[in-house]
């Protein structure tokens, strides 16, 4: 990546730039492969609804218009869905796009924002991009560590960041640790939950956080890249009081959602067909995977996501290179600060047992 130019910023002058997981066309070419397989990025590996695509298609004869800018038809759709009204909702471009709007919205520079670490990368990244002063508070034991998390409160705190289920982890906050934690808040915070991969938990003491918006200053994120299948569209959603919403829509930028996004998303939403089988897909991938890695004494963090995190130790970045090799691209975790640790999405059965023969070779190696 080239230097980034002495005019910029001063918040963005020394700011690492996010590198997206490896292509697979790049790794075809790199290692004259003919089969790749890619499980680094925690996509579908089922791919769009059938619904998603027929909405696709009707949608790409009216290309020669602007999108509605207001999202109208899937915030309706979603409000009936969530039992909510639609000036709860606001529509981002992938739920990227949303927590980078809750800092233009409500953060001043200087402000304080709280996040962890490690966790999804672009939390801290975007906050320091914004001028904001940000704490960021080690896990424990892979999990978020809420008490210490509000002991790093201030009176400058304005946004905390709390991915559930958390990436690259993928633990979670159960319901009693985030309401605890929600009822202590000082009065100018404003917490975000990230919960991108919030369909795939099964857990019953996940928190169902609908229902908290509407007595906590609580924004929600979500996704629909994962579970639906459209991580190529970018489309997500933000769940709110109207107040916030509001806030968030001022700084939005007009058409942010494109009209192929919208469609596809109001068609997947309906197929929930297509959700429960992927859903059924990942819980009979994650349990094939974690039976073949403990066949194989490697240690994972258990999950409720469709990805797994890999205890490797310092061989990992050979693992990933061995891996790579032999067509299978996984990500490697030290832009995390978790050197030795590989991230495995959960894939399709054939993807499963090609990565564990890969690996298997891999570590023979």
């Amino acid at each position: 990546m080239p230097a980034i130019d002495s005019r910029a910023r001063a918040a963005v002058r020394h700011l690492e730039t996010y590198r997206p997981g490896t292509p697979i066309e790049e790794v075809k070419r790199q290692f004259k492969l003919d089969s790749v397989i890619k499980l680094a990025s925690n996509e579908n590996a089922l791919g769009p609804s059938p619904k998603a695509l027929a909405a696709l298609r009707a949608a790409a004869t009216a290309l020669h218009r602007y999108p509605d800018a207001t999202c109208r038809e899937l915030r309706a759709t979603l409000a009936k869905t969530l039992r909510v009204e639609p000036a709860s909702l606001l529509i981002g471009n992938g739920s990227d796009e949303l927590i980078v709007l809750a800092l233009r919205a409500f953060v001043d520079p200087g402000e304080h924002v709280v996040v962890a670490t490690p966790t999804f990368l672009i939390y801290e990244l975007q906050a320091r991009a914004c001028g904001a002063s940000v704490s960021a508070v080690p896990l424990r034991n892979y999990r978020y560590d809420l008490a210490a998390m509000q002991a790093a409160l201030t009176p400058h705190t304005k946004l905390v960041y709390i991915a559930n289920p958390d990436n690259p982890t993928g633990t979670y906050v159960t319901a009693r640790e985030l309401k605890a934690f929600l009822r202590d808040l000082p009065p100018q915070a404003i917490v975000v939950v990230d919960e991108a991969y919030h369909e795939f938990v099964e857990a019953p003491d996940y928190p169902r956080t609908v229902p908290y918006v509407k007595d906590y200053p609580l924004i929600v994120t979500r996704s629909f890249s994962k579970a639906y299948g459209l991580a190529g569209l970018r489309v997500g959603y933000g769940i709110a009081q109207p107040s916030l919403i509001a806030a968030m829509n001022a700084v939005r930028e007009p058409f942010n959602v494109n009209s192929l996004a919208q469609a596809a998303a109001v068609a997947a939403m309906e197929d929930r067909a297509f959700l429960t089988r992927t859903r059924r897909a990942m819980a009979q991938g994650r349990r094939y995977l974690t039976t073949q890695l403990d066949a194989l004494k490697v240690r994972y963090v258990p999950s409720v996501t469709n990805f797994l995190l890999l205890e490797l130790g310092p061989r990992a970045p050979e693992v990933a290179q061995a891996l790579l090799r032999r067509g299978v691209i996984v990500r490697e975790m030290s832009a995390w600060k978790l050197s030795g640790c590989l991230r495995v999405t959960i894939g399709t059965m054939a993807e499963n047992r090609r990565f564990i023969r890969s690996l298997t070779h891999a570590l023979r190696d």
